[in-house]
């Protein structure tokens, strides 16, 4: 089973830069994006063979998540635990047989720090509701969750420390849930390799250098790592300013205890 992550920056743009070429190539049984920035009836996109959920923010042309998936789930929800909303259309859930699939575009703290408070709330929610998921049966997350855990997953770490991103208050609430049970499958599979980067300012000559930061991730419940095949960055796709992430598991080894 592949299951790939994307960050779109803008699904209407992305389409016009390449889109459904990878789409059709990679030809994932899940296919998450984050930072869609549409509306319901904006877009429409022709993914035979696929089911399509979307969440979109309140705010037209602002964050906004969607799963395509090949598989009808047995039950989707839009928000954690016992609320089924957010105003910003940052998480979608899919439960199936043997597994949950979660995708979520991760809150920036902002420049000056000032969403940092609401940001690591965020993530202690965030922490919570997989570790109830994962009691349940296996969990695979997925998304932008706008951190560089480790000073190997971004070029320039000494002086990007305490930069949005790359605070040490983010950086722990990643290592806390890797602690509760998760598994970083890029990390499990390649922990020393350098240059593995998934997003790069759009200033010039940035990402033909790869001065980037590795902030896109497939997660996954720790019981479930030895059924992990690869993991992969497809750092030569373009239409994003992030470019795709993948994980290939092998879905006879995911059981539910």
């Amino acid at each position: 089973m592949k299951v790939v992550s994307w960050n779109v920056n803008g699904i209407r743009a992305c389409v016009n830069k390449g889109f459904l070429d990878f789409f059709n190539d990679i030809d994932a049984d899940i296919f998450c994006i984050q930072e869609s920035k549409c509306q319901e009836g904006q877009i429409e996109l022709p993914l035979e063979g696929y089911y399509q959920y979307w969440n979109y923010a309140l705010k037209k042309g602002y964050s906004g998540t969607a799963i395509f998936t090949k598989r009808e789930p047995l039950f989707v929800s839009y928000g954690v635990g016992d609320n089924d909303s957010e105003d910003e259309g940052r998480i979608i859930s899919l439960e199936f047989e043997k597994y949950y699939v979660v995708n979520v575009y991760t809150p920036n703290a902002k420049r000056t720090l000032e969403r940092l408070e609401e940001r690591l709330l965020w993530e202690d929610e965030i922490r919570d509701y997989l570790t109830q998921l994962n009691k349940q049966k296996p969990v695979i997350y997925c998304g932008d969750l706008n951190v560089a855990h480790q000073e190997i997953d971004l070029k320039n770490a000494k002086t990007n420390k305490g930069n949005s991103g790359f605070t040490e208050e983010e950086r722990g609430k990643m290592t806390d849930l890797l602690n509760a049970g998760f598994i970083d499958s890029y990390r499990y599979l390649y922990p020393s390799k350098e240059g593995a980067y998934s997003w790069w300012s759009y200033m010039s000559k940035v990402r033909e250098r790869n001065i980037g930061w590795r902030i896109d991730y497939v997660i996954v419940s720790e019981n479930i790592k030895d059924a992990i095949i690869d993991a992969e960055i497809h750092h030569s796709i373009l239409g994003s300013d992030h470019c795709p992430v993948s994980l290939d598991i092998d879905e006879g080894k995911i059981t539910v205890e």
